[in-house]
């Protein structure tokens, strides 16, 4: 009966149909614990009431719970209900989140909706059907909200390849308990914290975001639930080596990643957490998270240093447009779990992609034997008078100084060079602000070009919801500041 509402009754998903009997999620806010029988009739239910809605096979639903416990039964029971997820922050403002649902044409949304979602009136019979290992099921925003957001598809394949491989790369056993500190609405939270370790069989504990009094006790909780995993980016940890004692048992891993990680500080989190086995990663969202890492034993005194590929293959696009094994560029990356590209901008698709390569609009040094440094990226990139000055370097460069908590360097005009490296710092408490101090040392320790010309002290660097330095609003803040 064409135009007929039909319920598309749920279907097993390559992910829960994997699910190891051991699986378990627990709310650390909320204590809900749910072991893997429970997570598959948690899904169940509400793919039934996904079902429900009078929407077509593929179409897109918003989920936006801001219990990140429902997030991830919502987000699995879509998959069963023949939806694709729309992974959001649950506190996107109204208008934000009326340019998520222009963008993909969502008609439900999870959790609070301030924005009018259409309607698009019942759905056909003839397309209720499941999702297919190569449909659309996952769209990441990855590019704000504000303006036209762009979305980052990924199929279940492209995930379940990801997670095979994490688990492949950092074994079952040492994801058997971990703890999820990021927002399981991108990349690093959702599928490297969460969907890993489930697949794993291990625990996965919920603790998205925690403020200070949760990182105050940070260490007793990691001791209470016997945590051996975490991954997390630098500016938590920059946060939690801060507020946080040490926990008593060391971890058994941890993560690093999402942003350009110091030596200095990764020595720090090495001894906070007990362990030597702590791994500088990179990954971006269009690769389902982690692409490769590499352990501080490796990294020597290589700011930026992330080892090799976890699956796939690694090159670097040289100056004149050939792609090397090795050398200095930007880094491709050929791999299974790579998305299926922008949602419903072809224009995007075209300019990611090099003869089969993805541009990940990294720069970074390649050896032959495979293994990466991270220098900067393209867009950060500071031209002064022709010679190129990566932001990140300079970060690092900052970072290094004993006065100096945190450093976000970025590019101002200049008469005479074009462009000229200013820097945005956050002192550490009870340093005092001597730019030119800070300016002799980094000649001591750094090439002329990579000196700061002008640095404005800021009491916090602004970071968006994922933990990255937003440089655009530091510059932004930095110059009215003065």
């Amino acid at each position: 009966m064409n135009g007929a509402i039909l319920e598309v009754q749920p279907s097993p998903t390559p992910f829960l149909a994997l699910l190891p009997d051991a699986a378990r999620l627990h709310s650390v806010r909320t204590g809900v614990s749910l072991d893997a029988s429970q997570i598959r009739a948690a899904v169940a239910q509400r793919a039934r009431e996904f079902s429900g809605l009078g929407l077509a096979s593929g179409e897109r639903i918003v989920v936006g719970d801001a219990e990140p416990l429902d997030a991830v039964v919502a987000i699995l029971a879509a998959w069963s209900a023949g939806l694709v997820a729309v992974a959001v922050n649950p506190s996107l403002a109204a208008d934000e989140q009326a340019n998520v649902i222009a963008a993909t044409g969502a008609r439900h949304w999870t959790g609070a909706c301030r924005a009018a979602l259409p309607d698009g009136g019942p759905m056909p019979e003839a397309v209720a059907r499941p999702l297919g290992l190569d449909a659309p099921a996952l769209i990441l925003m990855t590019s704000g909200t504000t303006g036209r957001p762009k979305g980052i598809v990924h199929t279940q394949r492209s995930l379940m390849a990801r997670i095979a491989l994490n688990i492949a790369e950092i074994g079952a056993p040492v994801l058997d308990s971990a703890l999820c500190v990021l927002p399981v609405f991108f990349g690093h939270g959702l599928i490297g914290n969460v969907l890993t370790p489930l697949l794993a069989g291990g625990t996965v504990h919920l603790l998205p975001g925690p403020d200070m009094a949760e990182l105050r006790g940070l260490g007793p909780l990691i001791d209470r639930l016997g945590i051996g995993f975490m991954s997390s980016v630098p500016s938590f940890w920059k946060l939690a080596l801060r507020l946080a004692g040490r926990p008593a048992h060391p971890l058994r891993r941890v993560q690093v990643g999402s942003a350009p990680l110091s030596v200095a500080l990764w020595r720090q989190i090495a001894d906070w957490a007990g362990t030597r086995e702590v791994f500088n990663l990179f990954g971006m969202t269009e690769t389902a998270n982690w692409i490769g890492g590499g352990p501080l034993a490796e990294a020597v005194e290589r700011d930026g240093y992330v080892g090799r590929a976890w699956g796939g293959r690694l090159a670097v696009l040289l100056d004149g447009g050939r792609v090397a094994s090795e050398g200095r560029g930007e880094v491709l990356v050929i791999t299974p779990s790579i998305m299926q590209g922008y949602w419903q901008r072809p224009d995007l698709d075209v300019e990611a992609f090099t003869d089969g390569w993805f541009r990940t609009g990294d720069i970074g040094e390649l050896s032959a034997g495979g293994e990466l440094v991270l220098v900067g990226r393209i867009k950060t990139e500071i031209n002064r008078g022709g010679i190129k000055v990566q932001a990140e370097e300079v970060d690092m460069l900052l970072e290094r100084h004993p006065d100096i908590a945190e450093a976000c360097a970025f590019g101002i005009p200049d008469v005479v060079a074009g462009e000229a490296v200013a820097a945005a710092i956050v002192l550490r408490p009870g340093a005092r602000f001597e730019p030119e101090a800070i300016k002799a040392w980094c000649r001591e320790h750094a090439r002329a070009d990579a000196i700061p010309t002008r640095l404005t002290q800021l009491d916090a660097i602004p970071r968006n919801d994922r933990g990255k330095i937003v440089r655009a609003e530091v510059r932004r803040v930095a110059e009215a500041a003065g």
